[in-house]
This record gives C-alpha cells, sequence and structure tokens, in this order.
C-alpha cells in the first residue's frame, strides 16, 4: 500500500467544501490513516514550497498557505498517489476535467482547494514534514478490504 499527502488548502476550508473533498477520497476507496486541522508554521510551507523558492510566485503562494488553516490528510491505497491525482484534476481549476475536484469545485489556478503529493519521493518528503512523528499515522484495516480490491490479485 502507498501513502501520499494531501493538503486541503485555505480556501477548501472558508468555502465549506472540506467533507465533500474528503467524501471523495473515501468513496473512491482510499483510506483515512492522518488528518489534521491546522494553521502551520510559515517555515512548514517555505520547507514544503522549497523547489519553487527561485519562482516569482513563491512569496505570495506561501503567503497563500499561512492565510488560514489547512486539512492535511495522510490517504492510504494501492497506487494512491496517482489514484489521487487524478481525483484532483489539473492545476489549473478551469481546465480540470469535470468530475475532478477541482473540475467541479475551483475556477481558479492558484486557488485550487487542494495539494497532492506528485511522486513518491515528494510523498515522503512531504509526509515527514506535515506528519512527522509516527504516532500520527494510524494504520487500520477497513472491513471492506475485501469488497475495495481482489485482495489474492491486488494485494500480494
Amino acid at each position: 500500500m502507498e501513502r501520499t499527502l494531501v493538503l486541503l488548502k485555505p480556501d477548501a476550508l472558508q468555502r465549506g467544501l472540506i467533507g465533500r473533498i474528503l467524501a471523495r477520497f473515501e468513496e473512491k476507496g482510499l483510506k483515512l490513516v492522518g488528518l489534521k486541522l491546522r494553521q502551520f508554521p510559515r517555515a512548514t510551507f517555505e520547507a514544503h514550497y522549497a523547489v519553487h523558492k527561485e519562482r516569482p510566485f513563491y512569496p505570495k503562494l506561501v503567503q497563500y498557505m499561512t492565510s488560514g488553516p489547512v486539512v492535511a490528510l495522510v490517504l492510504e491505497g494501492k497506487d494512491a498517489i496517482e489514484v489521487v491525482r487524478k481525483l484532483v484534476g489539473k492545476t489549473n481549476s478551469r481546465q480540470a476535467e469535470p468530475g475532478t475536484i477541482r473540475g467541479d469545485f475551483g475556477m481558479s489556478f492558484s486557488n485550487n482547494l487542494v495539494h497532492a503529493s506528485d511522486g513518491a519521493d515528494s510523498a515522503k518528503l512531504e509526509l515527514s514534514l506535515f506528519f512527522p512523528n509516527a504516532d500520527e499515522i494510524a494504520p487500520w484495516t477497513p472491513a471492506t478490504l475485501g469488497w475495495l480490491y481482489n485482495v489474492e490479485e491486488e494485494l500480494r
């Protein structure tokens, strides 16, 4: 099973979309193993977006992400990173396909509701930033596991 980080950004919280967005991930069959609502320190987002530090949008991005609380999620599932990225949709919400989170709820390139890790390496780094302690993750087995996956074929 793969784990990935998802951040529900300040605009998702302000617009009252947290439950609807979280439901999309749960309905797909991704397992929630970590969740926190928090106003994260500026340093966390500076580290999180360090790859963009030299880009002109970096200061406004950090300012936006620290403008209010964020909901951080750890989601787990087979190919979770790829599955989450497809559910989220294109970065520019106006170009995101209907049926995706950004395509259904967004109109902005910048205020695009959700951050999702883009690969295994970034997921590992991002998870360590937002969930640094192992006890913040709650591993569990859903009673529906056998109905979500063909356990014999897919979870070997």
